[in-house]
């Protein structure tokens, strides 16, 4: 077994980590601040070449490996939760569905500029009454002649607002519960589709994410992706990848939250020393640093089954669950070795404790993540 990143990955978390300490850190705490959506940075992430890295050039995507997006994904977190998020739900929950089950044509038209950064793409599943248990959606495609007819709504969408190409969830079968779930490829200025307002979050507040209404919602039947019926499948297989990816933005921040406190440590200096220098803080830092790296591995190994071609519905579900719940410790603890500076806003492991908590929520909750490994695990 080699643990060690290939030249490659390492040249990659370098070039990250450069763009990030000239375009994303300083201007992270503006975005937080003002719920602003990163848009000069996500175009300078379509100049990389960062959009589309997982896929194939012939598809306007980087033709590397999906170690190389996560990296990506992990780096861009460390410095902005909200620019990591951006990506990854770009990457993995737009991308992917169309690059895994749409035709060549649909993949020309709609992955092609997704991958170049032309666009940005969106992922609609949850319903306010309908967020785990999908099978409960009401929103419904009614085939028309050449055409699907859409009505529902959504909520939680994040990239909504921005994206050109959403990929909406709709029943087309009602009585076959999940079974009759199936998926649409929706242009973002498809006449009878309407985006909310930006819903002001907690967290990862310059990320876009507003509810998504659809009347009478028209759509070309060549938009279907995939197979009708075969929705529900579409969406679980693109959240097992986005898992890996959600791992990635959660071990980011709690890699910066180790940073912040490894730093604000042997600066701040109480009873004539640094408090680094007392057991106390000493074994918080161990605990942080521990629980970094074994996030650290199990996103890399489930990052790494996905490039191998082996399952990694379970590793997916291993790493955000540990890795997210991780995040939300280490920030705690950040804020914890901080003290009353660490409470305040404008302070950057404050920033961190907010952003960290969604990682245990979106694409599958903690308790998700363990029904997942625990079927895995007792079949």
């Amino acid at each position: 077994m080699d643990f060690k990143l290939s030249e490659e990955h390492q040249l990659i978390r370098t070039s990250v980590r450069e763009f990030c300490q000239k375009y994303v850190e300083p201007a992270a705490d503006e975005i937080d601040q003002q719920a602003r959506f990163p848009e000069d940075i996500v175009k300078r992430l379509a100049q990389q070449d960062w959009l589309g890295i997982p896929f194939p050039e012939d598809y306007g995507g980087a033709g590397s490996d999906y170690l190389s997006y996560i990296i990506v994904v992990e780096e861009l977190s460390r410095a902005c939760a909200t620019t990591g998020f951006t990506l990854e739900c770009h990457t993995s929950l737009a991308c992917y569905p169309l690059f895994k089950f749409g035709t060549e044509e649909q993949k020309k038209r709609y992955l092609l500029p997704l991958c170049k950064g032309e666009i940005l793409g969106s992922f609609a599943l949850t319903e306010p009454g309908a967020g785990t248990d999908a099978g409960a959606a009401t929103t419904t495609a009614v085939l028309d002649g050449n055409q699907y007819v859409l009505n529902g709504s959504k909520i939680f969408i994040s990239n909504a607002p921005v994206a050109g190409v959403l990929i909406i969830f709709a029943m087309t079968d009602k009585s076959k519960g999940t079974k009759g779930i199936s998926a649409f490829i929706v242009p973002g200025k498809t006449p009878g589709l309407t985006i909310g307002k930006h819903l002001d979050k907690m967290g990862i507040r310059g990320s876009l994410t507003a509810e998504v209404f659809l009347k009478d919602c028209r759509i070309p039947k060549e938009n279907l992706l995939g197979q009708e019926g075969q929705g529900f499948r579409i969406a679980m297989m693109t959240l097992d990848g986005g898992r890996i990816g959600i791992a990635a933005q959660a071990l980011g921040i709690a890699q910066a939250a180790l940073d912040e406190s490894v730093r604000y440590s042997k600066e701040r200096v109480q009873f004539g020393k640094p408090i680094s220098t007392f057991q106390a803080i000493q074994w918080m830092i161990a605990d942080m640093a521990t629980a970094v790296e074994a996030s650290r591995f199990l996103t890399y190994h489930a990052a790494w089954c996905y490039d191998q071609g082996l399952p990694y519905s379970k590793e997916a579900a291993m790493a955000k669950l540990f890795a997210s719940e991780t995040a939300v410790y280490q920030t705690n603890r950040a804020v914890q070795i901080h003290g009353g500076i660490g409470y305040i806003k404008g302070h950057k492991v404050e920033r961190l404790y907010r952003d960290a908590k969604i990682t245990e929520i979106y694409e599958g909750t903690s308790e998700v993540m363990r029904m997942v490994i625990s079927g895995n695990v007792l079949r």
